[in-house]
């Protein structure tokens, strides 16, 4: 394991509470990568069924190797990513959870969400999972275009997008799709047909993301013909439109939810709260009094097993310095449309909301942030220009 030193110069004020705790487990198969993603995913080998078994022992000693850590601390949203959690079996997903729940103090109210491909549904899986805790669905959609689907590399169609929506709300009240727009060669109108159908099934969360060509992918090697800069910003003011009139509320960057469905386990990345990552290649962001730590598990499957096992399924971790504290916590509290307290700025890093204030005071000529003594938020503009109002915290 890779240890990086931070130097005492750089180290940041001690946290006087620590703040929520959420639990990330990482599925690392899909029956195929996709060629936009960048995600730590593996296609399926022949024997993804017999390293099941294998997969879930090392997520339950890993999960035991990380107990000192979080000693005590209550864990207040599940996420299952990857990969494609829904490869896996509901037993499998029920002997997690009862691993989770005999090692770790659980919050009776915990969001336990499970990522599906419509590809993977099937109509008693899905009761199964949700009889084994799982109580929010999150589906990879991404369009109910067939050749945008067959463009993106997706393993369904447009029919089985339909089918898995209409099974989800069979066994769930609490589901997101994910879609994504700006797809190769999409028009404005197949955009808005896209959002609308979506709307239209009345699921309380949508997540809508624009196509990006992130490095080592097969897209970014080869690029496809995507709409350009002015066509995007056309469609995500659509897609904001579309959805405002529809009753959902664009509260962060990409994501819309009906009144009290916001994604509460996401709201913690974004509020710099604490997330212990178990699974190949999962990071974990921990806070003590006194640091604040990241750490990342193994990446490849077999590896991460092998040295889950061993008790050493920790392949880097480092301190965040007091700078990278300031920016780590701009870069996700700056996506929340309604901002943050300025308390939470000092509570989460420990750092007087002083340490910034000269990038506020910029922000603020800018136009980019609207504040006062207790809150901070993005206008508009600092929201279609994120990544310019983060830059400037780059400097604190």
């Amino acid at each position: 394991m890779t240890v990086i030193a931070t130097p005492a110069s750089l180290q940041a004020p001690k946290l006087k509470a620590l703040p929520p705790l959420s639990l990330y487990i990482h599925i690392p198969w899909c029956v195929k990568k996709c060629p936009y993603c960048d995600f730590n995913s593996h296609a399926a080998p022949g024997d993804v069924v017999e390293r099941e078994a294998a997969y879930v022992a090392a997520l339950t000693r890993d999960l035991e190797t990380a107990i000192p850590q979080i000693w005590g601390r209550k864990i207040v949203s599940v996420f299952f990513g990857g990969g494609t959690p829904s490869l896996f079996s509901a037993k499998s997903i029920d002997a997690i959870l009862a691993a989770v729940r005999t090692l770790l103090p659980l919050d009776n109210y915990a969001e336990i969400t499970l990522e599906a491909n419509p590809g993977t549904f099937e109509a008693q899986k899905f009761a199964d999972f949700r009889a084994a805790g799982i109580n929010r669905l999150s589906i990879g959609i991404q369009s109910f275009n067939a050749q945008h689907l067959q463009a993106l590399g997706r393993i369904h169609d447009d029919a089985e997008a339909h089918r898995a929506i209409k099974i989800a709300l069979r066994n769930f009240d609490n589901i997101n799709l994910d879609l994504m727009y700006a797809l190769p060669n999409q028009t404005l109108d197949e955009a808005r047909q896209d959002i609308t159908t979506a709307a239209t099934y009345g699921v309380p969360h949508i997540s809508a993301y624009h196509l990006t060509l992130e490095p080592n992918t097969l897209f970014h090697r080869y690029p496809p013909p995507l709409p350009d800069d002015d066509t995007a910003a056309t469609m995500q003011d659509m897609i904001e439109k579309t959805l405002a009139e529809k009753n959902y509320t664009n509260y962060e960057t990409s994501a819309f939810a009906q009144t009290g469905y916001e994604s509460r386990h996401n709201r913690n990345y974004w509020l710099f709260g604490d997330y212990l990552g178990i699974g190949a290649g999962a990071h974990s962001k921990i806070s003590l009094p006194e640091k604040i730590t990241r750490q990342m598990r193994y990446k490849q499957p077999q590896e991460y097993m092998t040295q889950a096992m061993n008790g050493t399924p920790i392949q880097e971790q480092h301190e965040v310095d007091r700078d990278a504290r300031s920016f780590e916590f701009m870069m996700n509290a700056l996506r929340l449309r309604d901002g943050f307290k300025v308390a939470m700025f000092q509570e989460r890093t420990g750092l007087p909301i002083t340490a910034i204030a000269a990038q506020l005071d910029d922000a603020e000529r800018r136009g980019l942030i609207v504040r006062d003594h207790q809150h901070i938020k993005p206008t508009l503009l600092g929201r279609r220009f994120l990544n310019d109002l983060l830059q400037l915290f780059l400097r604190a």
